[in-house]
């Protein structure tokens, strides 16, 4: 039977879960992230969860609190509160938010069904090889911290029954060397799915900052909904104007350009990219690319659909591309690939992102196929 201190943990749990997703719109809308504690733990912070309380009720007559006197006033000699903004400053700490502690598959889980995500069925046929141990039988020799002691008494007990040594008024069991029994592992060998995430940006001078926000959020939520669907997953970044290089995630967003740009030369070192280091056979490839829509040319927008077609969509889970509004942009390289692949294409999502409000539905759109 469960300790009550562990039922009221577990339900308490289960509300705060409750509260995470009934906000959870309100938290990526305002930017609000869970931060990583190192141990596949993240914290969340959250409103405080009042506590019930009783209240007065409104009658007019009878009860406490009924009688002569303002709001302020002293009672029972008491100094009064005084006027609102009065006193000296204090020394103690102000309120704060409550922190609570999730694991990744439990915000997973808490995003997968706000946004009724399904699993998604990889596409890679050969997968990592994974060598699992598993503690499934019973054996007569091993270390003494595998030592079963209940199975060792058991041992012991049909030794001295068979051998007429057991004495039910005096029932005291020694086991001896013969009698010991340890736990034993089975090695299995497993293969898990693998998947890379190939992050694509403009960093040109038409994305601002209130951009790359955007696309900070949005991807962390895909890499906690994907790092929830594959055993190992890798994460690529590529930043992009009229030259395309590759860099970690902290370059990945606090770079800013002032060039004009070449979305080619950002799919092409992605072709490389994949080509070089990813078998599709092997490997489940999503590679992402986000932009405010313009483009150099038309020229260079056919190019980008030959890449796609020949080299990256045929070798992807799919590929996403998410187009964040902004002042200065045309939007036109959506307008071009939504002629190329429509809405229909399960191999080409596209998404547009007109603000931080908009994020939860584009992640929908790139991850509710279950691909």
């Amino acid at each position: 039977m469960d300790h009550p201190i562990k039922r009221d943990h577990a339900r308490f749990r289960k509300i705060v879960k409750g509260r995470i997703r009934d906000n959870l719109r309100r938290y990526i809308s305002n930017g609000e992230m869970p931060s990583p504690k190192g141990d596949g733990q993240f914290k969340i912070p959250m409103p405080s969860i009042d506590t019930p309380r009783f209240k007065f009720g409104d009658k007019q007559q009878g009860g406490m609190g009924q009688g002569d006197g303002q709001p302020g006033d002293p009672v029972d000699g008491q100094e009064g509160e005084g006027e609102p903004g009065e006193g000296e400053a204090g020394s103690d700490e102000g309120s704060k938010e409550l922190e609570v502690d999730l694991s990744l598959d439990e915000l997973a889980s808490i995003l997968g069904e706000e946004l009724e995500l399904p699993n998604i069925e990889p596409k890679g046929k050969k997968t990592m090889e994974s060598l699992t141990e598993k503690y499934t039988s019973i054996g007569t020799q091993g270390p003494d911290s595998l030592k079963h002691y209940k199975r060792s008494y058991k041992e012991a007990l049909k030794r001295q029954l068979a051998m007429g040594e057991y004495d039910a008024d005096n029932p005291i069991i020694v086991p001896v060397k013969a009698d010991m029994r340890f736990r034993s592992a089975d090695a299995k060998v497993e293969f898990e799915n693998s998947a890379v995430v190939i992050y694509m940006m403009d960093v040109s001078g038409s994305m601002g900052d209130e951009q790359k926000e955007i696309v900070r959020t949005e991807s962390f939520w895909i890499n906690l909904w994907l790092k929830s669907q594959y055993k190992d997953i890798e994460i690529r970044y590529i930043i992009h104007d009229a030259t395309a290089k590759e860099v970690d995630e902290e370059t990945f967003f606090r770079t800013r350009e002032s060039g004009g740009t070449l979305i080619s030369s950002a799919l092409k070192l992605c072709r490389d990219i994949i080509q070089s280091d990813y078998n599709s056979a092997e490997w489940n490839i999503y590679p992402f690319h986000f932009s405010d829509g313009d483009n150099w040319s038309t020229d260079d927008t056919k190019l980008c659909l030959e890449i796609l077609d020949k080299d990256i969509i045929p070798e992807s889970n799919v590929f996403c591309y998410g187009q964040v509004e902004s002042r200065y942009g045309s939007g036109q390289f959506y307008k071009d690939l939504h002629a190329k692949y429509g809405e229909s294409n399960e191999e080409v999502l596209l998404s547009k992102i007109k603000n931080k409000d908009a994020i939860l539905d584009s992640i929908k759109d790139f991850l509710g196929k279950g691909k």
